[in-house]
Parts: C-alpha cells; structure tokens; sequence
C-alpha cells in the first residue's frame, strides 16, 4: 500500500493532497472462496448495513457453503433476507463448482472471466473479487458509484466518469489501480462522511 500510495502520489499531486487528508488506505483483504464471493452478492444493491445485517443472518443459520446453499429451502433463504434474484444467484454460484486455488494464481482478466460466466457476478463484483481476496495490485472497478463520485471530486470534473471514462483514466494509475481504489474510497469517506465499499 504504501509504495503504491507513493508512486501515485509522485505522479500526480492531487494524490498527495488526498492521500494527506486520509492517511494510508486500508488493504481490507478478505478470504477467498465461496463465502467471500457469496458476500458479494448479498451486498449488491443494498447499504452496506443492510448487507452486514444479511450476511450475519446467513452466518447465524449455517448457510455459508455451496452444500449448504443447495440443500436450504427458499424460504430459509429469504428468512435470512435474501430476495429472489440473490437466491437465484447464490444457487448458481453454489452449482458453478469454481476451481478456487486455481483462481488465486489466475491474471485479473481470467479471474474476472471465470466468475462473469456466473449469473449475477458482474464485472464489478468480479473485480472487487480481485482486489480485496485475491490482492491483485493492478485491478479497479470504475463500474463503483463510490470511485466515480470521488474521481469527480478529487479531479474537479464537471460530473461523474461514467464506467467507460473510469476504466480510461484509471489506466494512467497501473500497476497501483487497486491502490488508487481504495485511495478513492478512502477520500469519498472524508468527503461525504460515508462509506463506499464495505
């Protein structure tokens, strides 16, 4: 973090002033594997409260592994506050049977490929995969709300990159993308005294 933090910081100095009103980012690593991809998408579309509320649900009743998944009823399911669609998708990724040690050697673009082949695993979640439980350094998902809301902040543009635009000026920040990520969402906490990424 901290030589990724330094090298932004010598290309631009808008890094520095960021970086200086909120110290080093956390590395927030995470677990790898089914749960962790399972917490992925419980937190699709929902506050950061209400996915930690789901998620200690799902915990709370034992329904962490893809065995556990298949063999729960419906409405155990949906008792710990999964809608339908998530449901569905924690289903598909329990039938996925995702080769898991294998991932954590693959390059970003094969991770992100294999997980996409699951319904309801996005780019976003994807890559978010990549950053916090596989500790890829050069990874961003300009898909979050959260990164483009302080990207527009931070580099006073005129309003907020849509993925596209994202995705291009983060190019500039490789090999320390994941390191500009979490910069990013460190100062959308300061700037808007609230959370982006959980």
């Amino acid at each position: 973090m901290a030589e990724g933090a330094a090298w932004l910081s010598a290309q631009d100095p808008r890094w520095a002033e960021a970086l200086a009103l909120t110290g080093l980012p956390p590395l927030r690593r995470r677990r790898d594997g089914f749960r962790a991809l399972l917490d992925a998408i419980i937190s699709q579309q929902v506050s950061v409260a209400a996915a930690d509320a789901i998620m200690g649900r799902v915990v709370a009743a034992k329904l962490c592994g893809p065995r556990k998944i298949m063999w729960a009823s419906d409405e155990d399911l949906r008792a710990c506050g999964l809608s339908r669609q998530k449901i569905r998708y924690a289903r598909a990724l329990a039938e996925a049977r995702i080769d898991w040690k294998a991932l954590r050697d693959a390059p970003t673009d094969q991770v992100v490929a294999t997980l996409t082949e699951v319904p309801g695993i996005g780019t976003w979640t994807a890559e978010i995969y990549a950053m916090f439980s596989l500790g890829h350094a050069d990874v961003f998902a300009p898909g979050d709300l959260a990164l483009q809301e302080a990207a527009r902040i931070l580099f006073d543009l005129p309003d907020r990159p849509k993925e596209k635009a994202m995705r291009q000026m983060a190019e500039a920040w490789s090999p320390w993308r994941a390191v500009a990520a979490r910069a990013l969402w460190s100062y959308y906490h300061v700037a808007k005294q609230r959370e982006g990424i959980r």
